[in-house]
């Protein structure tokens, strides 16, 4: 199992949030997501790496900018 964390810019409210969350969980081999509102981190699981590259789109997707990722 992988974890990888990143910090996305520009969500205000709980609909920001869930607008990250189903862009994420639809990134193939994602397994779960949990995203932080007040701290602006996103968690994503997968049984494997999952290129960078795809969960920055997919944030991007939903209108919203990674900052950072660990």
């Amino acid at each position: 199992m992988s974890t990888t964390t990143y910090t996305v810019k520009g969500m205000t409210c709980g609909h920001c949030v869930s607008s990250v969350k189903e862009e994420v969980g639809e990134v193939a081999g994602v397994t779960g997501v949990e995203v932080d509102l007040a701290s602006g981190l996103l968690t994503v699981e997968s049984d494997s790496p999952i290129d960078a590259a795809k969960i920055v789109a997919a944030v991007e997707e939903a209108g919203y900018e990674v900052a950072d990722q660990s």
